[in-house]
């Protein structure tokens, strides 16, 4: 029966898509209507198929319920209304609408600075001084606001972007602003008798594209968010009698990676791409069926499908600056507007209603309910959004099952739960830790040291047969992870999940202390020397070949080839820096670094060449809790109860309650954005997901192929009767 259900299913689709005899268009307003109706008329002159109805609605969320309900096919609407019809409607993106370049982009938002500025990138503009070319609008609000906040370069405290924005700015002209944090506009000047300051019109010297640019030309602020053409449309001798005498090469553009980047290069070096409109389409309709119908449209038919003029209105239908449709590429249209202007939208996304009440931290011990309950009291004395409350979990675990459920928000995880949590639980990163200052969210990165003069490793299978250091039997750095690479690699093919006795066939010899156990192979512990006075051969925590520090003294002083440690091994250990006798005339320069990418290169580049970034500590949530709200509040918190302050509740300290690493570790310098890491994956990071999925049993994954093998078969067998 459920074969027959499916087969009637497909034939009803399919029945659907070839009797497409006619599209209905949704329009917005009389003129669209009437524009529509012209289109339609000439389509059909030139027996375009299928033919056009036009159906009135009011609005584009209009044809998005219209659409949703069948009562309408397919409509044209800009990138942002795609953005918001998403959230509740479920559609295609037949195409999109482009101008003579094909590549779909209205324009790009840019953040603008004098050349002579050589101190400031994207990464320094907390306390700056910004010219905006006006509060709400999408190049000089939204794109460069909703890129910071997204970037995690800017927090926003219970979704009070414009405070927020005040407080990451010194200064700044926001025309339209008034009202707000008088910061907003403070740089705005008025008109030329100092009338209508900040206002969001053309009295305001400061207002829009051309306002922002003169507002840093004039050096009140010291970047300006405009669009790419806004430079070249008031240097080099054109624009009004202000620009007269500037030239587009002393500006130069912020890039998102810290660099900066000449005027021209902006599709490179931008904030965000704003894309073109896109062509929205019932779920159930071809999307190549519209597509060849506009296409033709413009090839076949006379009409003038991107002019407006003879319908008395402007961008009816279709963008008056297009010329061209192109295909969408993918039905999803998250693909056609791009994951970073919807990630900048999402991050504008927020008003004080989206705030909940309470944020409800899942607790495992009496000495982290204790604290727990006195940072609810602390962050509410500070007026901190929103509040926090606790509750008790029986295990990390129940903890990630009662998120899940709704039953808590919040907690903190290593690494090993990290991916539990997201795996089988569904959970994402809201903040993360950091221990270094850096913004990166590591604790390390691992990584594999040799010795300049040993040119005889030159990628990883050239580590068969060779003698090897590690920090210890089943530790991240020095044990899991390069093992991991090299099962992932493909280099050993554990048998019956016997990891230990696969490294011991791939080395020729090896000293990782605490692989002294029954049944491990013997010649993991061969390059020990034990203790001191020569006992405790391949003891974890005894041997001197033990840890980061033992794992690279086994490398100096010839006992192995390759060393896997930590990136900061070499240099705590060389250039003066050691303190042991064995670390004197060591030089950093004498070591290089094994790439997991199969080359060499110094050990200053571990952030390049690593086997894997191990992650920082993260606090995990469900994926409909909104990060920027949870980030927002513990990085205002921070500024009140962080490593800097003298207040009586600390963050990052466990002492007063009888334990350590209590919600937060201990050796928390800050709380840091996850930023682009939004998902467990991208924050545990591939290689060290690699490793971890390398290391789990191999049989078992055996067993998970065959079925779906099997499954796969029988899907062939079925779909070929089906076709019969």
């Amino acid at each position: 029966m459920g074969m027959w259900s499916a087969l009637s299913a497909l034939l009803f689709i399919t029945h659907s898509v070839c009797s497409q005899t006619s599209i209905r268009w949704c329009t917005i307003s009389q003129q669209e209507m009437g524009k529509c109706s012209a289109m339609a008329t000439a389509f059909s002159s030139v027996s375009i198929r299928p033919t056009l109805r036009c159906v009135k609605a009011t609005s584009a969320n209009e044809c998005a319920k219209k659409l949703m309900a069948n009562e309408v096919d397919a409509f044209s609407t800009s990138a942002k209304d795609i953005y918001e019809i998403g959230k509740e409607a479920t559609f295609k993106l037949a195409a999109g609408e482009s101008s003579v370049d094909g590549e779909g982009t209205t324009y790009y938002a840019v953040a603008v600075v004098k050349r002579t500025n050589s101190q400031i990138n994207i990464n320094n503009l907390k306390g700056k001084k910004t010219c905006h070319t006006g509060i709400g609008r999408t190049v000089g609000w939204n794109m460069p606001i909703g890129f910071l906040i997204d970037s995690g370069r800017m927090s926003v405290m219970a979704c009070n972007v414009t405070q927020g924005v005040a407080d990451f700015f010194n200064a700044s002209c926001i025309p339209g602003a008034t009202g707000q944090a008088p910061s907003l506009c403070q740089l705005c000047v008025g008109d030329d008798s100092g009338a209508h300051k900040c206002e969001a019109s053309n009295n305001e010297k400061y207002y829009s594209y051309n306002g922002a640019f003169r507002c840093l030309v004039d050096d009140t602020g010291e970047v300006a968010f405009v669009k790419h053409t806004t430079v070249g449309d008031n240097t080099d001798g054109k624009g009004d009698a202000w620009a007269q005498d500037l030239k587009a090469a002393d500006f130069q553009l912020l890039c998102p990676d810290g660099t900066r980047s000449s005027v021209s290069d902006y599709k490179h070096c931008n904030l965000a791409r704003v894309p073109s409109r896109g062509i929205v389409v019932h779920s159930g309709i071809d999307s190549t069926v519209i597509y060849n119908m506009l296409r033709e449209g413009l090839e076949k038919s006379d009409f003038s499908i991107f002019s407006s003029m003879a319908f008395n209105g402007e961008n009816l239908l279709f963008s008056d600056s297009s010329t061209k449709f192109i295909p969408a590429g993918n039905d999803d249209y998250i693909h056609w507007i791009g994951q970073k202007y919807y990630n900048i939208l999402k991050a504008m996304d927020c008003s004080v209603n989206d705030v909940p009440e309470s944020l409800t931290w899942c607790v495992l011990s009496s000495g982290e309910q204790n604290k727990c309950v006195d940072m609810a009291k602390a962050f509410q004395m500070k007026g901190l959004s929103p509040n926090i409350q606790c509750l008790y979990g029986n295990s990390v675990d129940d903890c990630m099952e009662k998120i899940q459920n709704k039953q808590a928000d919040a907690i903190t995880l290593d690494g090993g739960y990290i991916y539990t949590a997201g795996k089988t639980y569904g959970l994402v990163p809201a903040v993360g830790e950091s221990y270094t200052g850096d913004t990166d969210g590591s604790i390390y990165y691992a990584v594999a040291v040799l010795k300049r003069s040993d040119k005889n490793i030159q990628r990883f299978s050239d580590l068969r047969g060779k003698m090897s250091c590690h920090t210890g039997y089943g530790r991240t750095s020095g044990w899991n992870i390069p093992v991991g690479i090299l099962i992932e690699k493909g280099l050993i093919r554990p048998q019956k999940c016997q990891v230990a006795q696969a490294a011991g066939e791939f080395f020729k010899a090896s000293c990782v202390p605490g692989a002294n156990e029954p049944g491990l192979p013997s010649n993991l512990c061969s390059q020990c020397i034990g203790d001191s006075s020569g006992q405790n051969k391949c003891v974890k925590g005894q041997d001197l070949f033990d840890g980061y520090n033992g794992a690279f003294r086994c490398l100096v002083q010839g006992a192995g080839e390759v060393a896997f440690v930590k990136h900061s091994t070499v240099f705590q250990n060389t250039d003066g820096n050691g303190t042991d006798p064995w670390t004197l005339n060591l030089n950093s320069r004498d070591f290089q670094l094994l790439c997991s990418q199969e080359s060499r290169a110094e050990v200053s580049q571990y952030k390049q060449c690593h086997l894997a970034r191990v992650p920082s500590h993260a606090v995990m949530v469900r994926p409909d809790s909104n990060p920027h709200i949870v980030f927002g509040l513990l990085d205002k918190a921070q500024q009140f109860f962080g490593v800097s302050n003298n207040s009586d509740f600390k963050m990052f300290d466990s002492s007063a309650y009888d334990g350590s690493d209590l919600i937060f570790k201990d050796s928390t310098i800050s709380i840091i954005s996850v930023g682009e890491k939004k998902t467990y994956e991208d924050w545990l990071g591939q290689s060290y997901m690699d490793a971890l999925i390398a290391m789990e049993c191999t049989y078992s994954s055996a067993v998970v192929s065959s079925a779906s093998v099997l499954l796969l078969t029988s899907l062939v067998v079925l779909l070929s009767l089906l076709v019969v």
